[in-house]
């Protein structure tokens, strides 16, 4: 492993080549089957722009917290590392590096929404204003 410094997108294409990324479409049928949607966007853009139905609110500051099952300040919904986490921000770019950080606390299913939230309401899926 080199100490050499690497840029955002140098970082973000490592990141995601870790996991494999969900779109909108897959995101609504992996809720469905129990998957835990988890909304990282900050108040200003869930005010502006509604949120999804049913989706967890933790915002990224929180996050690794609410999530950790083993954590003294879990979220009911953190019960074991196999929790199925699919983790949205605005756009697609925060949420994956969020759900890399969710693999090493151990959630090795955590996965993030391509696109994030602009591409769920894109593609037509429920939301919430």
């Amino acid at each position: 492993m080199s100490d050499e410094p690497v840029g955002i997108d140098e970082l973000l294409e490592r990141v995601r080549a870790g996991y494999e990324r969900l779109g909108p479409r897959e995101a609504w049928a992996a809720a469905s089957e129990g998957a835990l949607l988890v909304d990282i966007r900050y108040a200003e853009l869930r005010e502006r722009d509604g949120l999804i139905p049913g989706a967890l609110v933790i915002e990224r500051n929180e996050l690794e917290w609410r999530l950790d099952p083993r954590g003294s300040h879990r979220v009911p919904e953190a019960v074991d590392h196999g929790l199925r986490v699919v983790v949205i921000c605005n756009e697609g770019y925060a949420s994956s590096l969020a759900a890399e950080s969710l693999h090493r606390l151990g959630l090795y299913r955590a996965t993030d929404l391509v696109g994030g939230f602009q591409a769920w309401r894109a593609a037509g899926l429920p939301v919430e204003t």
